[in-house]
């Protein structure tokens, strides 16, 4: 707070600033709360889970683990501390096999087809929400015209159209990320935009180029960052649930979803089929999650400076 005090010197106003000093506010700005070191813990806990997935997923073919494809006579056996950890499938196949080799997929999609949706997402958002005018209403409608088809639909049309596989899941998920990255880059770059240092930038001659990228970029980033771990959540959910339907990558290429599938006819019998999936399914998804949860915490925290 700024405390104006005008003083009257030989018949002449002389005014001088006098600066106090603000107290930190409590919560966010202040000492950390139970609940921010709770939601810290959970994070932690989240990108734990994740790097293991991931570094797991990398490094599955040199791991010691039978081959995910391989059938023996151990049908649909529980898990136990033998040759199989997990257990083994109604073919016999390993889970934890399985498990491991499917998280390769559901990395790439929801890794691939975020970072996909991402980079066009925030390329025509800020574009748009800085030039405004014409080319923001050519990236609005190209935008809404996006929006405006049924997920499952137009993922049932893109596979009927260019095959099942991999490939084709990240491109349909990233083509339908893209909308909500746009928005969200478009809202900030039009609130940041018109702030003092923006202002400052161009009065010294910068060009939109170097404004985007020198003085918009980094603000505009740290909402989208905490999109895009909650997208990568709703990709492994969307992956799992299209090879669950038959949509996903073809047999006999392991996924979560292709493993829930095939195990739901022995639900009752052998519930290790699909819980142990299930499992992998949840904690990827909540780590993911939390992981989005911290990081719009900070940004919340960063704004409230």
């Amino acid at each position: 707070m700024t405390d104006l005090v005008r003083q009257e010197s030989g018949g002449e106003a002389a005014v001088r600033f006098a600066a106090t000093a603000i107290p930190p506010a409590p919560g966010p700005t202040g000492k950390p709360t139970r609940r921010h070191r709770q939601r810290d813990y959970g994070a932690l806990l989240g990108a734990v889970w994740i790097g293991v997935v991931v570094v797991a997923a990398v490094t599955a073919q040199w791991l010691p683990l039978p081959d995910p494809n391989e059938i023996t006579d151990n049908f649909s056996a529980g898990p136990g501390w033998g040759a199989n950890l997990l257990g083994t499938d109604a073919l016999g196949r390993d889970i934890l096999s399985r498990c491991i080799h499917g998280a390769r997929v559901s990395m790439a999609v929801a890794i691939g087809g975020t970072t996909i949706a991402m980079v066009v997402g925030v390329v025509a958002g800020m574009i748009s929400g800085y030039l405004r005018g014409a080319t923001d209403r050519t990236i609005s409608l190209l935008v809404n015209f996006l929006l405006s088809f049924p997920a499952l639909i137009f993922l049932i049309a893109l596979v009927a159209a260019l095959g099942p596989g991999l490939s084709t899941l990240v491109l349909g998920l990233a083509l339908l990320g893209i909308p909500n990255f746009a928005r969200v880059a478009r809202a900030n770059t039009i609130a940041f935009s018109e702030r003092e240092f923006v202002t400052a930038a161009k009065a010294l001659g910068a060009g939109p180029w170097r404004v985007l990228t020198r003085e918009l970029l980094g603000n505009v980033m740290l909402p989208v960052m905490s999109l895009a771990l909650v997208v990568m959540a709703t990709l492994v959910v969307a992956e799992g649930s299209l090879s669950f339907l038959g949509l996903g990558v073809p047999p006999p290429t392991p996924s979560w979803g292709g493993m829930l599938a095939s195990g739901r006819e022995s639900l009752r019998e052998y519930p290790h089929l699909v819980l142990i999936p299930s499992l992998f399914f949840f904690l990827t998804v909540y780590s993911f999650n939390k992981l989005g949860d911290w990081v719009r915490g900070r940004v919340g925290r960063e704004s409230s400076v």
